[in-house]
């Protein structure tokens, strides 16, 4: 029997037996509680910036790049200073969230690439967020990119919980913003005026507008909106009408971008040679990725405003956040904007830069406007905390743990005992956070050239002063919690 055989069977069974439930309560004329009441179906937006640093967004200290609709969200509820990434890369990053399993544990822990379009797919077993929150009611969408399994595959998002998806299957097709094509579930859509040689339509706003659709379609039912933007990810470029591009150019020097990805510059540009991986030229690309941001910050409020039209918005919980660091791709560097803020390294490093996200989570009436939170979270604590809003029970062999308590400011917050991450590029490397402590071990794959550096967060958050010789049992026992969090992956072998 093929995997997709065997997928759709066990589908059958797991509705089967939600249905075999649902009646059984409904019999009893029993209402699903916790805690003594019933089950609140709040709706949950979670928005995902892509290669976002921490720094360009003005409620995490950027003075140059405008973002006042994202600045508003954490006005009206609580801001993160101490919440991670799944991942340093894109596909690792997504698997985490959905599969609620650092990277030790999840599925999909680098961006293996299927030909000639897709990424190694999430496995049918995989018990994903998407699927949790549909079991329990919900409606689900997804709306970006996704890079967790082609079209057909095990991993395709319709066979991973969500009812409807549009946008970028394939994330090498997303570092294109004028692609030819884009998916809506199983069926290809073509956008006007785009066939790899003209640039008339822009795929994020197409995406967009297929949010703002989805939230009007299901506004009278409960639904779980996962919005994976492509926005700031390389390559550079907007719609020549852009509102904001005006309005920074000629505000910094730039060097321009020639274009090209791997080191072919000749197939970059749309054309008929074109490499669809590649990044197109770009002449001025501080002002470009600056209105980038500028953008995503429009879009995000035009998904408050539409909540609020709708009058979804004191019954919706919005959480936003980050892939991973900034990086540095398309003509920019981290420094261009102090992205990274005063944390060290960028997208593909362990270091804070590249894995500590902004994260913002608003609810009107519930969570306390204009509160921060220091309390260490990530990615994998999404799947429990969303259980926790929905009523229900998480799955039982996830890492995370509810933020829940944090958010509302009731009960006791359950603290991780420590945090990991792994990362099988660049001769491997691994990072173990434990409260203050935190380990980085690199050229893992090269035990000859093996280092592991140790840092105190509280004492030096930005990782310039290595104490690992003034410490040496605190290594031993982070490098035990390594060998402890990481479980070997046949699809993504590390120590083989």
């Amino acid at each position: 029997m093929s995997k997709i055989k065997t997928y759709k069977v066990m589908k059958l069974q797991r509705m089967i037996m939600i249905s075999v439930s649902v009646f059984a309560f409904t019999f009893s004329g029993c209402k699903q509680k916790k805690n003594g009441e019933d089950s609140a179906r709040v709706n949950i937006v979670y928005i995902l910036a892509d290669d976002l640093g921490i720094g360009d967004l003005g409620c995490y200290g950027q003075k140059t790049i405008k973002t006042p609709n994202i600045d508003q969200l954490a006005a009206s509820g609580m801001q993160f200073s101490n919440h991670y990434s799944g991942s340093t890369v894109c596909a690792p990053s997504r698997s985490v969230l959905l599969s609620g399993q650092h990277t030790g544990h999840t599925p999909v822990r680098g961006n293996k690439e299927v030909q000639p379009e897709g990424q190694s797919p999430l496995k049918a077993g995989v018990f994903t967020l998407a699927e949790m929150l549909k079991d329990a009611g919900y409606t689900t969408g997804a709306f970006g990119k996704w890079g967790l399994g082609f079209v057909g595959s095990e991993g395709d998002p319709n066979a991973q919980g969500f009812d409807e998806f549009f946008g970028y299957n394939c994330q090498r097709y997303a570092h294109r913003y004028f692609p030819e094509y884009l998916w809506h579930n199983d069926q290809k859509v073509y956008l006007d005026g785009n066939d790899w040689s003209q640039t008339k339509t822009y795929a994020p706003d197409v995406i967009h507008g297929k949010v703002l659709e989805f939230i009007e379609t299901n506004q009278s039912k409960p639904f779980f909106l996962f919005y994976p933007s492509t926005i700031p990810h390389a390559e550079l470029l907007l719609p020549e009408d852009d509102p904001f591009l005006d309005q920074y150019l000629g505000k910094f020097d730039e060097t321009p971008y020639p274009g090209g990805n791997s080191g072919d510059l000749s197939r970059a540009a749309y054309g008929p040679n074109m490499h669809i991986p590649a990044y197109a030229p770009q002449e001025y690309p501080k002002a470009t990725y600056a209105a980038m941001v500028a953008r995503l910050d429009k879009q995000v409020g035009e998904v408050l405003a539409k909540l609020k039209e709708l009058g979804l918005e004191k019954n919706t919980i919005i959480m936003f956040a980050s892939d991973n660091g900034i990086h540095r791709e398309g003509g920019i560097q981290p420094e261009d904007f102090n992205s990274n803020g005063i944390y060290r390294g960028n997208k593909r490093d362990l270091y804070e830069g590249g894995i500590k996200t902004p994260m913002i989570v608003s609810w009107p009436g519930k969570i306390e406007a204009g509160s921060n939170t220091n309390h260490i979270s990530a990615f994998w604590d999404i799947m429990p905390t969303a259980a926790d809003i929905a009523g229900i029970e998480p799955p039982a062999n996830i890492d995370g743990v509810s933020f829940l308590p944090t958010l509302l400011n009731e009960g006791q917050q359950q603290e991780h005992e420590y945090l990991y991450w792994e990362f099988h590029a660049q001769s491997g490397k691994q990072a173990v956070r434990q409260g203050k402590w935190k380990a980085v071990r690199l050229n893992v794959l090269n035990p000859d050239e093996t280092i592991v550096e140790l840092y105190d967060l509280e004492m030096d958050p930005s990782e310039t002063i290595d104490i690992a010789n003034e410490h040496p049992e605190k290594v031993q026992e982070l490098l035990a919690l390594m060998e402890e969090a990481h479980v070997e992956n046949e699809d993504f072998p590390f120590f083989k």
